[in-house]
């Protein structure tokens, strides 16, 4: 049984030790791919193994078909939009994330942007706190609940929607829950976005939502580049001048933000949220464990796609 790593931005060396010694407790092999240059490398890594472990990298209709005895591929993270999951399926090749094991990395990168931006990105001038303030909670996944955590630690109010999650289990932990999208920027000067890039996330955060925000409002994005409706998100800051903007994934109209919103406009020139060496170890062991459980005893708990 054979399990690759797939990695064009390779894991810490503690990771990858971490996982070998998972892969070949369970009495299986592992073989590394890192820091490949072509597709080609990676299509003929994939031809002869029966499991993989990928971060970023793309796992196309191509890749997934040369793929012949895969079983199995764990995304080491939360996001598996870099992945075809109807390929994946025709392929009857099962596809998992490790939820949660990068949370508190992407949590803790909230507020190092939003304490970047409310202090005038360190230029010098004077800037705001975060004590007090209503920071709301659009998502309420394993991100979202660190958000929180770290958000009361600040001493902010916190306030979360989630259409999945009823008032109560939000409410148990402290959070003030919301009841729809609309009341969460109407009520809070800064929004944190959670959620998944699917079909009804995407351009969903949009000049209608975020136009509604308190003065000096601060919108963070560290889920995905496509639920933000960009076009929006220009207009409002066109309109608002108290309007500010940070992001963990580079929007297609970088550009035209930097130039006409200098000051209030800030995004990671790649997207950065999980790059810690914890979360990095985390996610791959995660993957590792679940890739085991999955061959041994048929376990698909974190499984994203049909069957």
């Amino acid at each position: 049984m054979k399990v690759l790593i797939a990695t064009d931005k390779p894991f810490a060396a503690e990771a990858v030790t971490g996982i070998r010694e998972v892969i070949e407790k369970a009495g299986f092999e592992l073989v590394l791919l890192e820091k490949y240059t072509e597709k080609k490398q990676l299509l003929d890594a994939v031809a002869d193994v029966d499991a993989a472990i990928i971060r970023s990298d793309i796992f196309d209709k191509e890749v997934l078909d040369a793929a012949k005895n895969l079983k199995i591929v764990v995304r080491a993270g939360a996001g598996y939009d870099n992945i075809d999951l109807e390929a994946a399926t025709a392929n009857k090749i099962c596809v998992m994330n490790t939820p949660g094991q990068n949370a508190n990395a992407v949590a803790e990168l909230v507020f190092g942007l939003a304490v970047y931006a409310i202090r005038s990105f360190f230029k010098g001038t004077s800037g705001t706190e975060l004590l007090g303030k209503k920071l709301g909670i659009h998502a309420y996944g394993n991100v979202g609940r660190n958000v929180a955590r770290i958000a009361k630690g600040f001493g902010m109010e916190v306030y979360a929607f989630d259409p999945f999650l009823s008032k109560e289990a939000i409410e148990k932990e402290g959070v003030k829950a919301v009841g729809s999208a609309e009341e969460l920027y109407t009520t809070c000067q800064y929004v944190s976005l959670h959620m998944p890039a699917t079909d009804e996330t995407a351009n969903s955060i949009n000049y209608e939502l975020i136009s509604k925000m308190p003065k000096n409002a601060l919108l963070l994005n560290t889920a995905r580049k496509e639920v933000v409706d960009e076009a929006s998100i220009v207009k409002v800051m066109e309109e608002r001048k108290d309007f500010k903007y940070v992001t963990d994934v580079l929007p297609g109209n970088h550009a035209e933000m930097t130039e006409k919103f200098a000051g209030r406009y800030f995004s990671t020139p790649k997207k950065s949220g999980a790059q810690t060496e914890e979360a990095n170890i985390n996610a791959g062991i995660a993957a590792a464990n679940q890739i085991v459980d999955f061959i041994k005893n048929g376990n698909e708990r974190f499984r994203v796609n049909g069957k």
